[in-house]
């Protein structure tokens, strides 16, 4: 029988100065103690109870997950036309750093979870734009108009990611619409340490990028702490359909690629925080077919 989970929307941090208050989801086993945390952030346009397919698995599977709700939501309605558009992406990264900070008052507002969270066992995983904001607190920097790496975000309380359909090198790799208006998709992956883990599909052409699916892999190639690469055969940018079930905009819809990512992170988070130092050698020895595995990156 699967086990329970319990879910609470919205937990509401008042933020001031940010127009709106932030608000996030938590999901969570319903019974259980010592349980790691994963904070999850959306791909644009999502919202906190976005990607029900990898937050029941991860609930399910003994983790708590915390899932804010950023300013680029649709649910909030943000136009170019806001003065606050413009350094969205800077915010999401602020947003995040709230949610661990007050990781505290968020899990003693869900009945019943207060006593049987462990928050140094802490993760951080995001799809798409949510890759790139999490990416931030995992090390990567963005190359600024002088070219040179900007602000360090680093966030050494969290120890593990993932990052799903993550954006990659700028530059000439962008288009020129994305060039103008994605100042942020310039990443600089070097000073990326943290264990983590990379999803990437292998059908997954990006409008805003002048190559193929491989520029999707670029932080596992260019980090040193992306050690593993979870390949997923036919994957697009939902890999699947993560993001929802059975959404009508999937296009590369598929039970058994989802399993993989579910399967996969699951398995590597789990090793990364301590839980079980098995988990993802057995990951790596059950791939399956549909997608392929690289670890150990030297």
């Amino acid at each position: 029988m699967p086990d329970q989970i319990l879910s609470l929307k919205p937990v509401v941090l008042a933020v001031p100065g940010r127009g709106d208050d932030l608000q996030v989801r938590v999901s969570a086993p319903a019974a259980g103690s010592g349980l790691p945390v994963i904070v999850f952030a959306h791909g644009y346009g999502q919202a906190m109870d976005s990607y029900d397919p990898l937050v029941d698995h991860w609930a399910a599977n003994g983790f708590v997950v915390v899932q804010p709700t950023f300013l680029d939501s649709a649910t909030l309605g943000l136009t170019p036309a806001d003065p606050r558009y413009p350094t969205i992406w800077r915010t999401r990264i602020d947003d995040l750093e709230r949610v661990i900070e007050d990781l505290g008052t968020i899990v003693a507002a869900v009945p019943g979870l207060a006593g049987r969270v462990d928050p140094e066992r802490l993760a951080v995983a995001g799809h798409s734009w949510g890759g790139q904001s999490v990416g931030m607190l995992l090390g990567a920097r963005v190359i600024g108009p002088d070219g040179q790496p900007g602000e360090d975000r680093t966030d050494h309380r969290v120890k593990a990611g993932v990052l799903l359909a993550t954006t990659g090198l700028g530059g000439d790799d962008l288009v020129p619409f994305a060039k103008e208006n994605f100042a942020f998709m310039s990443p600089d992956f070097t000073q990326l340490k943290t264990p983590t883990l990379v999803i990437a599909g292998d059908d997954d052409q990006s409008a805003l990028s002048t190559r193929g699916p491989d520029w999707f892999t670029d932080v596992y190639r260019l980090s040193p702490g992306a050690r593993s690469l979870v390949t997923v055969f036919g994957g697009r940018h939902s890999l699947g359909g993560i993001h929802a079930y059975q959404a009508a905009d999937t296009t590369d819809e598929s039970p058994e690629r989802v399993d993989l990512v579910r399967r996969t992170s699951t398995a590597f988070l789990r090793t990364e925080l301590g839980i079980d130092t098995t988990a993802w050698d057995a990951a790596i020895a059950t791939a399956g077919a549909a997608g392929r595995i690289d670890s150990g990156k030297q």
